[in-house]
């Protein structure tokens, strides 16, 4: 079997690219040609999926867009149309989980035997054994949120602990302690790119998954610059509603494939 991180290191090299496409699906932003289809979730994110896969090196489905809608079986029929029509890019549940024992046990069974997903964002504010059940389905990937691109994220993740702000013991103890499985990334922000690059310094050349360039306005080159490994890549760098937002025409599908194949371009300028 193919590890979620020998999977993510074939892609970039294999794509050139280090793009990953969000799918945040929002029924009342999509073309009027899908107004009141009880499909629709799945067949927008199917047609940006095919779009956009040239220029990507991973999607990453919010599993709340789909939940909201009822749409979870949507959801999995999405994931399993990645893996059949685009094989090698691999698929990324945001989900953000976060709890201990039997209820995570639970939570990685939903992501990865319901969904068939390579990896999963979890959420370590409950400490070790609430990670260690993800880390137990092998494989798989395990995504930990370090320090995140919304404002708020400061609240907690700049207090300090030992001298140290407390998104930086989340780095250390995620490639020190908890990467048994040696499947462990992190999600660091865009919109904080020296905190990317002190992160970066922390932990090698983990995978990092950096939300934050698009909509959120983080800039590209200083993303690019302070996450790249020695090789050029080491990111997925995510933009979502920039890109399958390009246009809420007809011409979505399209219009998402240019967005993507310009955003694909502007990071590779600057690896």
């Amino acid at each position: 079997m193919t590890s979620f991180i020998q999977t993510l290191d074939a892609a970039w090299q294999r794509t050139g690219s280090l793009l990953c496409v969000g799918l945040d699906p929002e029924p009342t932003k999509f073309p009027a040609a899908l107004a009141g289809r009880s499909d629709a979730i799945f067949e927008f994110c199917r047609d940006i999926v095919d779009a956009t896969a040239p220029y990507a090196c991973s999607f990453k489905p919010q599993i709340a867009y789909f939940a909201a809608h009822r749409a979870e079986d949507q959801l999995e029929a999405l994931i399993a149309h990645i893996h059949e029509k685009h094989p090698g890019l691999p698929v990324i549940l945001d989900a953000k989980r976060g709890d201990i024992g039997s209820t995570a046990e639970q939570y990685a069974r939903e992501a990865f035997e319901r969904f068939k997903a390579d990896a999963v964002t979890v959420n370590p504010y409950m400490g070790y054994d609430s990670i260690e059940p993800w880390l137990a389905h092998k494989g798989k990937g395990v995504i930990v949120l370090c320090r995140t691109s919304n404002p708020g994220g400061s609240d907690l993740q700049f207090l300090t602990t030992d001298g140290k702000p407390l998104y930086q013991v989340v780095a250390s103890l995620a490639a020190q302690k908890w990467n048994a499985s040696g499947e462990l990334g992190l999600v660091v922000g865009a919109t904080f790119p020296k905190e990317i690059e002190t992160v970066r310094a922390l932990v090698g050349d983990m995978p990092l998954l950096i939300p934050g360039i698009g909509a959120q306005g983080g800039d590209v080159e200083a993303t690019v610059k302070a996450g790249r490994t020695a090789n050029g890549t080491g990111m997925l760098i995510n933009s979502s509603r920039a890109i399958i937002y390009a246009s809420k025409d007809e011409d979505y599908a399209q219009a998402a494939a240019k967005a993507a194949e310009q955003t694909r371009d502007k990071i590779n300028a600057y690896r």
